[in-house]
């Protein structure tokens, strides 16, 4: 299981680093099921490899520089 959420943590890198994106389209770009670009948001963030940022539109994803 660890090696999957790797993986997808990979590409929710790769989403992110194009550009910034809501929450909510995280597993629609990415392709994933919610649960697993849930867990790969989460890997990344343990890392500090991410930034959320609350806007009146909701939360915004994107790579910490």
């Amino acid at each position: 299981m660890e090696r999957q959420i790797g993986e997808a943590a990979g590409k929710v890198w790769q989403v992110l680093s194009r550009n910034p994106l809501a929450l909510g389209q995280l597993p629609k770009v990415t392709g994933l099921p919610v649960d697993l670009a849930n867990q790969a948001l989460g890997w990344l963030a343990r890392e500090g490899k991410v930034v959320a940022q609350d806007t009146p539109k909701g939360t915004v994803l994107k790579i910490k520089n």
